[in-house]
């Protein structure tokens, strides 16, 4: 008789805990270019975004610790190798990561990061395939990656206030986030075996939150303006990072990579929708071709 399954390979919780960690992340892109307005964070100031986004993986990755503490995981890490992994880890899921992410953001509608940002997730499918046995390169992954590419090649249609001309502040940092999201993700698969998934998410972020903060002080950067309102905020991303990261992780330890990425195809369909209401920034045709044909590379990478 095998095993049971874990509740994060039950094909149910897995759809529920990816679309969670999908959606979660989408609000994040409006809430960043919120909270940069409310602290009095402008697009010149590098090191205020480092700060920023430091301060918020840090509280994330202390708050899983704690999380995990009270729910007595193995906190011990298995080697100096695993310790080194890591590491590595960190600087590539979060402190590279999310630098390029939060300089970009300011350069770019929110709406048009969003999208431009799923190239990391078609990458993330490929590039499994490369290195996992339980990811086999087919037809219909192919065909779903060239769908899904030409959506963010759509971005850059025509011209206009959304931007529709290729900026290396805005839209190249933008892409260099998603290519460390990318080879994170193939990482994320091996952190299991240096130590506890949720243990060593939550050593990433808080080590890559302080990588962020440590270049960030020396930037110069500040927090002009605190306010109430800001640190709500501020709240809210640390919880998208807390909720995401954690589900996130865990699934791609025990799933296929391709099979759970993907839904992260989602979170430019969220990040517009999201970025237009709360942002009040125009919604554009080409967000809906791009979402569209997303979703088109999801659904034809997903059937049976």
């Amino acid at each position: 008789m095998s095993a049971e399954k874990s509740i994060f390979q039950r094909p149910f919780w897995v759809v529920a805990f990816a679309l969670s960690a999908a959606i979660s992340w989408g609000w994040a892109y409006p809430l960043i270019k919120l909270g940069f307005d409310e602290f009095g964070i402008t697009q010149t100031m590098t090191g205020s975004k480092m700060l920023f986004a430091g301060v918020r993986f840090l509280i994330s990755g202390v708050l899983i610790l704690l999380i995990a503490r009270f729910f007595k995981r193995d906190f011990k890490v298995k080697s100096n190798k695993g310790a080194w992994y890591i590491f590595l880890y960190a600087l590539l899921n979060t402190t590279f990561h999310y630098a390029f992410f939060y300089i970009g953001l300011s350069h770019s509608d929110g709406a048009r990061a969003a999208i431009l940002n799923s190239l990391g997730v078609f990458m993330l499918v490929l590039l499994a395939c490369l290195f996992f046995k339980s990811d086999k390169l087919t037809g219909k992954k192919i065909a779903g990656c060239i769908i899904g590419f030409a959506g963010i090649l759509s971005l850059n249609f025509g011209k206009g206030s959304s931007g529709g001309d290729f900026t290396m502040m805005g839209d190249g940092m933008i892409i260099l986030n998603a290519l460390c999201s990318a080879f994170a993700g193939l990482m994320t698969r091996g952190l299991g075996k240096h130590v506890d998934v949720f243990v060593g998410t939550g050593y990433s972020l808080a080590l890559g939150g302080t990588l962020l903060i440590l270049p960030g002080v020396v930037m110069g950067g500040v927090l002009p303006n605190i306010t109430f309102y800001g640190v709500v905020l501020l709240g809210l991303l640390v919880g998208i990072s807390t909720l995401g990261f954690t589900l996130y992780n865990k699934l791609l330890s025990c799933n296929p990579v391709g099979k759970v990425a993907i839904f992260n195809s989602l979170i430019p369909v969220v990040g517009a929708i999201t970025s237009c209401i709360c942002l009040s920034e125009p919604f554009y045709w080409k967000y809906i071709l791009a979402a569209g044909l997303a979703m088109a590379g999801i659904y034809i990478i997903n059937k049976r």
